[in-house]
């Protein structure tokens, strides 16, 4: 800014910016007290984009201030209706808006300037239109709106070149995808007017602004303050897993990669996010952890594209999926330790998409992105370099499903990560944790507590089994159930039973003994008897049984 700055404010509703066809609605403002005195105009714009990102950008106008003033003039020359319908004297600085209360009046000879392009104009300038249009330009009119701007530009009067555009984002945060309809904006901006011309400014303290805490590597952290804190967080790993995870993260200063194994709804997740948390300090589940990326793998990954991102020639943009936006998170923050989470990670070959992550982990050397000598802009708006390594506070764990749905983890993937089987489980200790957070679920947990506990014991002798997901989401329901549903209370267990635990029962001839101690297990459900009694059934007439076929 210098003295000689005309500052102009586009802050109201309909002042406000939008996107239209063909172009960028920036402003809508008063001019018409301005004076051929400046040395460059610079007007403040904001973009709202739902429910609560915000752009507050400035566009100036310095170099192309003469035709900025000329385009003024001509537009007031050439104007013929009044925009103040009552007459009224108004103060040249308020905002205005140009709804239908323009009124033709007849041509007394005193507008004898004819439109310089055929556009309708007003005899002042009290609401002077700006659109950023395609080709990079600031185009002005005073009188009506463009909802989508018109094919032939060159047609339009004295289009204005702009110097510079200055922007920031509402809120801040500490993440690589900070607002990301709002980057990709400031991205088409970029395009628009070039690259060189948008700037960044960082004029509000980061809300998520990184704490001491998240300042501090896990293994300097003492176990105890961990336990605890994964404890306060609702955790329940009784058999010494957090201990092994943490070793198992941190005995190399070079690599952290862990690969939780078991049954579904075991915990591994769950695990690896309270750790997260309790390392960043974090007392509540509810709090967003800036810090912390999880990555679901999908079963059709057969190469690196779903961690490491592709350029995308129709955007022209590098996608950026979270494993990137971690690792660049991880690059701009080295103090801080970032987490991954692969979950689910074999639903997919996992040679085949996390090869060359696993040899820049080995290796130390760079991963490859892309052949481009200069980063490209990514499409959250952080420029992608064309190789990056992973740095040393990029903590990975891997989460692997142990049935048929999945795919084998290689000996390659194996010996460069610590496995750690979550398979034991310990309901009892689990149902005492789940009523100390939440005593209303005390009748629900007496009514289903046995009945769980049965049959995990005669599924666990078998190779089969269920975790802690399933087990307090048949507590919880049957809390609801008594709350709204009124049926009888064995009813809802029995129902429980066959919806929640049985529907995975499988097996051939060697798990005869399994329906038998789960029929008696069982007694006194009669849809779990009927539903094992069919289970038998199938495997006398077939020789195997599948509760879900």
């Amino acid at each position: 800014m210098t003295k000689g700055t005309r500052i102009a404010d586009a802050f109201g509703v309909s002042n406000s910016a939008k996107v239209v066809g063909g172009a960028l609605f920036a402003f809508n403002i008063n001019l018409q007290s301005y004076a051929a005195v400046h040395d460059q105009i610079a007007v403040h714009c904001l973009l709202r984009f739902p429910p609560e990102d915000e752009i507050y950008f400035t566009i100036f106008v310095k170099s192309d201030l003469p035709v900025f003033e000329a385009r003024l003039e001509e537009m007031r020359a050439s104007g013929k209706s009044k925009p103040n319908k009552t007459g009224q004297a108004s103060n040249d600085d308020e905002e205005y808006n140009d709804e239908p209360v323009d009124e033709e009046i007849p041509d007394d000879g005193t507008h004898a300037v004819s439109s310089p392009d055929g556009l309708d104009y007003t005899n002042n300038n009290k609401n002077v239109k700006g659109y950023i249009a395609s080709d990079g330009l600031l185009y002005l009119r005073n009188k009506g709106y463009w909802d989508t701007m018109p094919s032939d530009l060159s047609a339009i009067s004295k289009p204005v070149t702009i110097d510079r555009i200055l922007f920031s984002i509402w809120p801040p945060a500490a993440s690589a995808s900070r607002g990301l309809m709002a980057r990709e904006l400031i991205g088409y901006l970029g395009n628009l007017i070039g690259r060189e011309k948008i700037h960044e400014l960082r004029v509000w303290a980061d809300i998520e602004a990184v704490s001491a805490d998240m300042q501090r590597m896990p293994a300097t952290i003492p176990l105890k303050e961990i336990e605890d804190a994964i404890a306060g967080l609702g955790g329940h790993y009784p058999d010494g897993e957090i201990a092994r995870f943490h070793g198992a993260m941190n005995f190399l200063s070079h690599k952290h990669f862990v690969i939780l194994s078991g049954l579904s709804g075991t915990g591994k997740t769950r695990l690896a996010v309270q750790y997260a948390q309790a390392v960043h300090g974090l007392a509540s589940t509810q709090t967003r952890d800036p810090f912390l990326f999880i990555c679901p793998v999908r079963p059709e990954w057969t190469d690196p594209t779903g961690l490491t991102g592709y350029y995308d020639v129709l955007s022209n943009r590098y996608m950026i999926p979270p494993f990137l936006e971690a690792v660049l998170l991880a690059t701009a923050h080295r103090d801080s330790p970032v987490f991954v989470i692969l979950d689910e990670m074999n639903l997919a070959r996992v040679e085949y998409y996390l090869s060359d992550v696993l040899s820049a982990v080995e290796t130390g050397e760079k991963i490859r992105l892309h052949s481009s000598g200069v980063p490209l802009e990514g499409s959250n708006g952080t420029p992608v370099p064309a190789a990056l390594e992973l740095p040393l506070n990029l903590y990975i764990t891997g989460t692997i499903n142990v049935d048929e749905t999945t795919n084998p983890v290689s000996d390659k993937v194996l010996d460069r990560a610590v496995v750690i089987d979550m398979s034991n489980v310990d309901l009892a200790g689990f149902f005492d944790g789940l009523v100390t957070r939440d005593p209303s679920l005390n009748d629900s947990r007496t009514a289903c507590e046995d009945y769980l506990l049965q049959t995990q014991t005669i599924l666990a002798l078998h190779g089969l089994g269920f975790g802690y997901r399933v087990a307090e989401e048949v507590v919880r329901y049957h809390a609801f159930a008594g709350q709204h549903l009124s049926p009888a209370a064995n009813s809802v267990i029995d129902d429980l039973m066959v919806q929640k635990v049985l529907v995975k029962v499988r097996g051939g001839e060697r798990q005869r003994p399994l329906l038998a101690g789960l029929a008696k297990a069982l007694g006194g459900l009669p849809r779990s008897q009927n539903f094992l009694t069919k289970l038998l059934s199938d495997l006398d007439e077939f020789g195997a049984f599948q509760a879900n076929r």
